[in-house]
């Protein structure tokens, strides 16, 4: 099985103010299924929102990688044009290293 790996380009990590992590991305055209955020604790992280599609996001800022990294949740909510599509929770996965797939397409 291949997974399609998308750099998501412009994303949000929020933190309100009980502490709980929402992160905001471009809303797909499918819904996601089992969706799973792997961290490391570094720059960078992965959220597969389902086996078949994943979402790279690229240099998390500073000031919420501790945060990510102690948290075992996250809310993800998916927009477009200002509306709100879908949100769902998902669990985060932290270890050592964030691998991507072996076979994998870039868009």
């Amino acid at each position: 099985m291949q997974t399609t790996v998308e750099q998501e380009k412009n994303y949000n990590i929020l933190k309100n103010a009980a502490g709980d992590l929402m992160i905001l991305i471009r809303a797909r055209l499918d819904d996601a299924t089992h969706p799973r955020v792997i961290y490391s604790g570094g720059k960078h992280a992965v959220l597969y929102r389902s086996s078949e599609k994943a979402l790279v996001l690229d240099f998390i800022h500073p000031s919420v990688r501790e945060d990510l990294n102690r948290t075992s949740r996250v809310l993800i909510v998916e927009a477009r044009d200002g509306a709100i599509i879908r949100e769902y929770t998902s669990e985060v996965k932290h270890l050592k290293d964030v691998p991507l797939p072996n076979d994998l397409i870039l868009n």
